[in-house]
């Protein structure tokens, strides 16, 4: 501690100006700024900076000047950098061609300098290379650092702010939702439970006017928080925090993670597709998607675990029947977690009678779809006898709990356990011949930082970093057994691991808690991993009313259910397929197998899910508009966006109901429903 002597003397000073400067920093003046005509990035004399939003010709200011850019040494923030100097240049690099502000300031020894990049071809995203030299004689502890902290003003709606929240955690919160004072969340990328972790690296906060999102942009996933605060009701905060002690020597210099702010107008979805479009730019490339993947699903947990093979035999020709393509076999196949031996009960002549029952689906038409959790083994285990090695150690040597299934983590770093699934990928695609995979379980979306010694990590954070490559290694293995295989990644509620999603082609809605969270996931997955992509609604049995199919296929996602038939065949199941359901699902796979919205355009532009009422969304496909509506009850006029200067007739296509013809673009239709509305409306 002797060397940092020297930067404690001066630091009552900086604080003191901190303090100064912060009082006044809402009318300081900037002394340089960098803009494309969306975003428009300022920093005063002290480095601290606020982003503006333009939107047809109208410049709207998000926030007061803030340290949006800061580190902590020895315990103290320091936030105030008096700029030295600043320059502009152009850019031309792999993302594309661009403008450049690089602008330094000193505090005491440390010399902080930022570069903000805009390119032309991601308009509103400002890219953030920030860092920090020593330039004294003593060592510096620098404990965090801080990206993008930035203040977004309230604006005059009620509620008055919504926002994207990106963190996993046990009571599995809604993804979207309105700000309040008092509200804060710190979206920790890592682990918030002993076995619910992980996420997307990006928050957003948006206005009824424009809105912010901020996050980082590595290649790997990084165990930073993005934490969002609402302390009273006039701004929200939020930004990008990486907290590691780091001994800063003389001469060193730290470089932050790559971050990022965008403007925009709408909700989320916005800055979510820049995020992917410029995450594919840097080389993450997402997963091709099969006819396959959009083929509607039934899934046998309604039977639980407890199933027979006869009750499955037995549904199979209903099934088909109403028109799924898919079974699946769900939990209680197998003898244990990280075993997975098959159950003689159940399968007394083993591999036999498994690949009997995938040449049964086969023959009734239906493709196999097999669950199964990896990365997860149970006590008592032949896999633990026989491979100790393989289980990632906490720091103090214990095993870190899988809460769901009593079970341990395997090390999704330890090339050993990425081999060892690979050879379940074989046996589970080859020997029994399925299609596909749900892959299940909320510990899949991340996992703690590993001190198993046998590992031989670089750093304990490799666990945490490859598991990606983990998801690769069972993707690559699945899609070249069956170039048609379905990879189904179910993490049970959380916040979808954006640097997963390229090893997984259907994503589903992971046991949604309401019909909302089918809607707001959909539009969030579709952001992030294509407009077009194969989302699953999940069973619509976990939907309000457990029948809410409109749901799922208004918002254009896959079809699925768990019913058990006939009825009777499981004691007091409360998801039989009765006659008068029968008819119901009956109408509805119908009715998805003709539109087929789930390939469609998903416009996630077109509507802002928290400001515009009733709930809209939109979908272009085949040169046709489609429409859904969500409230308890509405009556009144809605606004269909995105059409063209022409007339063009309108249908309710659940009821096949001609509700006649509006005139685009500004094209109005009053209606009056309940629940939900949806629209097909086709040019004349």
């Amino acid at each position: 501690m002797k060397s940092l002597k020297p930067y404690r003397a001066i630091m009552p000073a900086i604080i003191l100006l901190t303090l100064l400067v912060l009082t006044a920093c809402e009318t300081s003046s900037p002394v340089a700024q960098i803009s494309d005509g969306r975003i428009t990035v300022e920093f005063d004399g002290n480095l601290l900076s606020r982003v503006s939003a333009t939107f047809d010709g109208k410049t709207m200011l998000l926030g007061d000047y803030s340290p949006s850019e800061y580190v902590t040494v020895a315990g103290n923030d320091l936030k105030l950098f008096p700029v030295a100097e600043h320059q502009e240049s152009t850019v031309d690099d792999p993302i594309g061609k661009g403008k450049q502000l690089t602008i330094s300031g000193m505090s005491g020894d440390l010399r902080k300098m930022v570069q903000v990049t805009l390119y032309e071809n991601f308009p509103g995203m400002a890219v953030f290379n920030v860092s920090y030299t020593n330039t004294g004689e003593a060592d510096l502890a620098v404990e965090r650092w801080v990206n993008q902290h930035y203040q977004v003003k309230a604006g005059q709606s009620a509620p008055a702010l919504w926002s994207f929240q990106s963190g996993s955690y046990e009571n599995r919160p809604d993804w979207l939702l309105p700000l309040a004072a008092g509200f804060s969340q710190d979206n920790y990328m890592g682990m918030n439970a002993s076995d619910y972790g992980g996420g997307t690296p990006v928050v957003d906060v948006w206005r009824q006017e424009a809105g912010l999102g901020i996050g980082h942009l590595e290649m790997v996933p990084k165990l930073v928080s993005l934490p969002v605060t609402m302390p009273d009701g006039q701004a929200a905060y939020l930004g990008v925090r990486y907290q590691k002690n780091h001994t800063l020597k003389p001469g060193e210099t730290l470089e932050t993670y790559q971050t990022f702010a965008y403007t925009h107008q709408g909700d989320c979805f916005a800055t979510l597709s820049a995020y992917r479009r410029m995450m594919e730019a840097r080389g993450i490339k997402l997963a091709d998607y099969p006819e396959t993947s959009y083929q509607p699903v039934w899934c046998a947990w309604g039977f639980e675990r407890d199933f027979t093979i006869d009750q499955i035999y037995n549904a199979l020709p209903k099934v088909k029947e109403l028109g799924f393509d898919w079974a699946v076999l769900d939990d209680g196949w197998q003898t244990a977690e990280g075993d997975w031996y098959l159950l003689k009960s159940k399968f007394p002549k083993g591999d036999a009678d498994m690949r009997k029952l995938t040449a049964t689906m086969h023959q009734a038409g239906l493709q196999a779809k097999l669950w199964w959790a990896p990365l997860a083994v149970d006590p008592g285990t032949d896999l633990i006898r026989d491979h100790a090695d393989y289980l990632l150690l906490n720091e103090d040597g214990s095993k870190q709990d899988i809460s769901w299934w009593n079970a341990y983590y395997l090390c999704p770093a330890y090339p050993p356990v990425q081999e060892y699934t690979r050879k379940l990928v074989e046996k589970i695609m080859r020997t029994w011949d399925y299609d596909g995979l749900k892959i299940d379980g909320q510990h899949l979306n991340a996992a703690p930082p590993c001190y198993n010694p046998a590992h031989h990590h670089a750093y304990p954070e490799e666990a945490f970093e490859k598991v990606p490559e983990f998801f690769k290694a069972i993707y690559e293995t699945a899609r070249s057994i069956k170039p048609e295989a379905v990879v189904e990644i179910c993490p049970c509620g959380t916040a979808y691991a954006f640097h997963t999603m390229p090893y997984m082609n259907q994503p589903v809605s992971s046991d949604p808690e309401s019909s909302w969270q089918i809607r707001l996931k959909g539009k969030t997955l579709k952001a992030l991993m294509g407009p077009s992509m194969p989302y699953y609604g999940d069973h619509v049995e976990l939907s309000d009313g457990r029948d809410d199919f409109a749901s799922t296929v208004g918002i254009g996602g896959v079809v699925g259910t768990k019913f058990t038939w006939p009825v009777g065949a499981k004691k007091d199941s409360k998801i039989d397929l009765t006659p008068e359901k029968e008819t119901v699902w009956k109408k509805w796979v119908d009715i998805y197998r003709e539109k087929m919205l789930s390939s469609g355009i998903y416009r996630g532009d077109l509507y802002d899910l928290g400001f515009d009422r009733p709930e809209a969304h939109a979908i272009e496909k085949d040169g046709r508009m489609y429409y859904a509506f969500y409230a308890d009850s509405f009556q009144g006029e809605l606004e269909l966006r995105g059409l063209g200067d022409q007339t063009f007739r309108v249908t309710d296509y659940e009821n096949g109901k001609d509700l006649g013809t509006v005139k685009g673009p500004q094209a109005k239709l009053p209606v009056s429903f309940s629940k939900h509305l949806l629209l097909e409306v086709v040019p004349e």
